[in-house]
């Protein structure tokens, strides 16, 4: 699991003006080194973790007490990935405008028929050393990530090691109906790994053959699967493809 720099390097796309730090739902997914499955298995359609899988479930779930202005809500942990919403409340957020308007913050402040569309697709961020503000969806994932290498390094008596690649995605989750669509994606997604992108032994697929096994295994309407696969299946594969280029 080395690192190389030539190899790994990733152009960040993130929303240049876009404050991290703003309390908001985003979606977030994290991919291991080279997409090795370390963390266990999918049996049955349900993930069965291995002790790797459970540190990095613990080390997920310490996060609020790590961040005070961090909730937890969805995730799950996958043989070579993580997905999960994170929400960044308003304690101690202090800008002047609190942010409203930009990611979703509370279901009381939406219209009835919100357009979800207005959700961000997932952003391939490459955070930096140094310099990342405090608080923000950046810190966070360089903690996460940092705190469950240091402990599998440590029970595999190794240092140095690389758990997870340099760059993570990132979606700005703008309503109460993308939010509850995501929610569903992360919960069905033991159901769906021989569909997933991240899936090594993924027989390719047709995105229409993919929408229509999707849709019998989840019961997800047609919307609902343009959702998912243009906001995330498609566009963290066009992502990958642009790294290799």
């Amino acid at each position: 699991m080395t690192y190389n720099t030539e190899k790994h390097h990733r152009r960040s796309i993130r929303l240049k003006e876009y404050d991290y730090t703003r309390p908001g739902a985003y979606f977030a997914t994290i991919c291991t080194e080279k997409r090795v499955r370390l963390f266990g298995n999918i049996f049955n359609e349900t993930m069965q973790l291995n002790r790797y899988g459970n540190i990095i479930q613990t080390c997920w779930n310490k996060l609020p007490h790590n961040f005070l202005s961090v909730k937890l809500d969805t995730f799950v942990v996958m043989p070579n990935h993580l997905h999960g919403i994170v929400i960044i409340t308003e304690r101690d957020y202090n800008d002047g405008d609190g942010g409203r308007g930009e990611a979703f913050t509370s279901p009381d402040e939406l219209p009835p028929h919100s357009d979800m569309v207005n959700a961000l697709p997932l952003q391939s961020t490459t955070q930096p050393p140094h310099g990342t503000k405090s608080g923000s969806l950046g810190a966070i994932m360089q903690n996460f990530k940092s705190v469950s290498t240091r402990k599998i390094n440590t029970m595999n008596n190794t240092t140095g090691d690389s758990l997870w690649q340099r760059n993570y995605y990132d979606h700005i989750i703008r309503n109460e109906r993308a939010l509850n669509i995501i929610r569903r994606y992360i919960l069905y997604n033991p159901l769906v790994w021989a569909y997933d992108m991240d899936n090594p032994d993924r027989h390719p697929l047709s995105t229409e053959k993919m929408k229509c096994g999707m849709k019998q295994t989840c019961g997800f309407t047609d919307e609902e699967l343009d959702f998912i696969i243009d906001y995330d299946i498609k566009y963290r594969m066009k992502r990958e493809m642009d790294g290799k280029t």
